[in-house]
């Protein structure tokens, strides 16, 4: 994988765009994972349910997206050794299987898959970018009946954004199958569109909570032969912002219907649920530590008025591919995004008050490398998937262990590496304490040089260290540590 140094690139000509949350300096798409084929189907393979044509050979014909050999981390390579054609899946979706870029099932996939082909409820708790959309994926297309033209699955999830990039990965997978229809609805979109596109066939519906609730009770989305439903980011929809809608949407299911909950923290509100709705669920626990072996962590004491000077000389020292910069309110992130432009770096911002249309815009430039930088509020910390991430910082520090578990998360995805640095004032010293705590991790002052191989790839085998101005650890923060 090749990256690119964060430069600093002099006087840009600074526009800023409320609307679209594009702050433009230089453009040049940032290196990371190439993005999987999209390509044609191969040559041989059959749309029209007959299945695939050619022999034992199959696998010659795939459009293989060009293999990934960064390093990864026990957390995706600790397996038992399956393979995916143990599960005895349909040759076509092995095809969109291995197109993906996904070679061998990760352990979430290894024991999630089996389980969820078998129709049993799953409680599964695995940290963040370890593999679990392909974990109820998978299961959910291969039980898919093309014969049936009503909706058979449903995947909820907190976000707009997750909602999209889930539907993408489940067309990706399933483009060979000869006909799943996968419909992503969400709310700041389109009504009428949501309602003339139910019309049609839909096999397989990602939606967030208060969408689908209103497709169904119009009755508009038919649901109860639904046999499926995966709750991605559980302990997000069993929160009170979403707790209501999910219970009113589970009474129109049937009463045999599956259900799958993936999540990487799981509070008490999910074990309350699990009681009134799963059946004697398998549960899964892959957290026997909570944060990312990949992700190294480093804090800097610094004054509130210290921060963007901090942050420029980051962005000027470090070798960032893209990273993500959280701050703690919608304000603080156009502030910040318009001062990042004006030091001359390329800037995207996006956050929950902006239109639906313009945050698809900021995502989807984002993820297909447009721009290096996006400040983000944590409307960006569930599930989102950006494996050219390698730095995540924390300009403001948050409140609570959960938050920050899902903001570093977002580097450091599928077992690679990645760096994740706290702006500390005094007032966040007892939280970072207290989050130390709760996670049982580590976070060290930030060092005059951080070792490359920390978290760009290439460096990971050899040693490349990089300069960065020294920061004093705050006397309050040692007497904290005795």
């Amino acid at each position: 994988m090749a990256t690119a140094r964060t430069e600093n690139l002099g006087p840009v000509v600074m526009g800023l765009n409320k609307q679209n949350g594009q702050l433009r300096g230089q453009t040049k798409p940032a290196a990371g994972p190439p993005a999987s084929t999209q390509g044609k189907n191969p040559a041989g393979s059959n749309q029209d349910g007959g299945g695939i044509k050619f022999g034992d050979d199959w696998k010659k014909c795939l459009q293989l997206p060009p293999k990934d050999n960064r390093v990864k981390t026990s957390d995706v390579t600790s397996t038992k050794g399956n393979e995916f054609e143990d599960y005895c899946l349909k040759r076509e979706l092995l095809m969109g299987i291995f197109e993906m870029g996904w070679e061998k099932p990760s352990p979430i996939q290894e024991e999630s898959i089996p389980i969820a082909l078998s129709g049993r409820d799953i409680l599964a708790r695995a940290k963040n970018g370890t593999g679990k959309s392909g974990a109820y994926l998978i299961p959910l297309l291969e039980r898919i009946d093309l014969k049936k033209d009503h909706i058979q699955a449903i995947v909820m999830v907190p976000t707009r954004e997750l909602a999209l990039q889930v539907s993408q990965i489940c067309i990706q997978l399933s483009k060979h199958l000869g006909g799943v229809k996968v419909m992503a609805t969400t709310g700041g979109t389109n009504l009428r569109d949501d309602i003339m596109r139910l019309d049609e066939t839909v096999h397989v519906v990602i939606a967030t909570p208060g969408r689908i609730l209103d497709l169904i009770k119009k009755g508009v989305a038919k649901v109860d032969r639904v046999q499926m439903m995966v709750m991605d980011e559980a302990d997000k929809l069993l929160s009170q912002d979403f707790v209501v809608l999910i219970e009113d949407i589970i009474s129109f299911l049937a009463k045999n219907r599956q259900i799958l909950l993936y999540s990487a923290t799981f509070p008490i509100s999910v074990q309350k649920f699990m009681v009134k709705h799963l059946q004697k669920p398998y549960e899964i626990n892959l957290m026997e530590e909570l944060t990312l072996k990949g992700i190294t962590q480093f804090y800097a004491y610094v004054t509130e008025r210290q921060k963007v000077h901090c942050l420029n000389t980051l962005f000027s020292r470090l070798q960032i591919n893209q990273s993500i910069i959280f701050c703690n309110s919608t304000q603080r992130v156009e502030l910040l995004a318009k001062k990042i432009t004006q030091l001359g770096y390329s800037c995207f911002y996006i956050h929950a008050k902006m239109m639906q249309e313009y945050r698809n815009r900021v995502f989807h430039d984002f993820r297909n490398g447009l721009c290096r930088n996006l400040v983000c509020t944590d409307l960006f910390t569930r599930g989102i998937d950006i494996q050219a991430v390698n730095v995540v910082i924390n300009f403001d520090f948050p409140k609570n262990a959960e938050t920050y578990l899902h903001r570093i998360g977002r580097s450091g995805r599928f077992g690679h590496l990645g760096l994740a640095i706290n702006l500390i004032t005094s007032e966040d010293r007892f939280n970072l304490k207290a989050i130390e705590e709760q996670l049982v991790t580590d976070i060290k002052p930030i060092p005059s040089s951080i070792d490359k191989s920390l978290y760009v790839a290439e460096f990971h085998s050899s040693s490349g260290d990089c300069e960065v101005e020294e920061v004093e650890e705050s006397p309050q923060r040692q007497q904290d540590s005795t």
